[in-house]
């Protein structure tokens, strides 16, 4: 497992019309984490995921009102209102771990998986998905950025609730193919192995409209920050970057928690 660090789609906001917020997405917080943990559990039979990522830069007074919360409750809530849907996180970031995740300033983000490209399609159409970004995500983010991927580690990293996910998305150097990355990654996460117990996703991004030049992306999904800080100085992880570094232009890495039920995240501090 590595996790590149920096050297040094659906949801689409701007086309939709504004609707009044269905009154199906006003799901309470238990009723949410429950439906997290329920949908956690079936996105490990989904052997190749579709991974997408949305970072969501919550406006200070929505943190300060509640909003982003409720933004983040409605997000959550379509686990049981879309078909197709196989896993979903909504929730605030733990840490910003480069210069360019400080840059960019997320401090929440959604995470979903789908079995095909379909499902993803079907979602970002479904009148659910289109009330939660009306009615929620474009009173109170500031900023989006989203990225896309089809899972090309051969195995699947399965999330639970208590996990701790560390995502790294990057940008490659003039010249370099992104599938040189994908493939120098899946040799470099092989000759690491399963570090601290880590299960990874990644691949190249295929929806390049909102990903602010993002052309890669990655999920390492560990059982608990404690396992997820251990990586940190391992010898076989440390080697695993430096193969990769060469053909990386900017990373961006943050990592966030996948709450058990009934508990609440605490937000980034920023």
């Amino acid at each position: 497992m590595i996790c590149l660090k920096a050297l040094s789609s659906p949801l689409h906001l701007p086309i939709l019309r504004r609707l009044k917020p269905s009154s199906a997405l006003r799901v309470a917080a238990s009723a949410s984490a429950s439906a997290a943990a329920a949908m956690s559990s079936a996105s490990s039979a989904v052997a190749a995921p579709i991974e997408h990522i949305v970072l969501l830069k919550a406006r200070p007074e929505a943190v300060a009102s509640g909003a982003a919360a409720a933004m983040v409750s409605s997000l959550q809530g379509l686990a049981t209102l879309v078909p197709g849907l196989a896993y979903i996180h909504a929730g605030p970031v733990l840490r910003l771990r480069s210069p360019a995740a400080e840059a960019l300033g997320p401090t929440h983000l959604l995470h979903s998986r789908y079995a095909t490209k379909q499902d993803l399609a079907s979602y970002a159409a479904h009148p659910a998905h289109v009330a939660a970004v009306q009615g929620h995500v474009l009173p109170n983010a500031l900023d989006t950025t989203a990225i896309d991927w089809v899972n090309a580690a051969p195995l699947p990293s399965p999330v639970g609730p208590g996990s701790a996910v560390r995502l790294t998305l990057a940008k490659v150097k003039e010249g370099v193919e992104v599938a040189q990355l994908v493939e120098k990654v899946a040799d470099a996460t092989k000759a690491a192995g399963e570090a601290k117990g880590a299960k990874v996703s990644f691949g190249e991004n295929f929806s390049p409209a909102r990903a602010k030049g993002y052309q890669f992306g990655m999920v390492a999904v560990f059982d608990s920050v404690a396992e997820l800080d251990a990586v940190e100085g391992d010898g076989k992880v440390e080697e695993a970057k430096a193969a990769v570094r060469p053909l990386l232009d900017e990373v961006l890495v943050l990592d966030f928690v996948v709450e058990p039920t009934g508990e609440s995240p605490a937000p980034a501090s920023l």
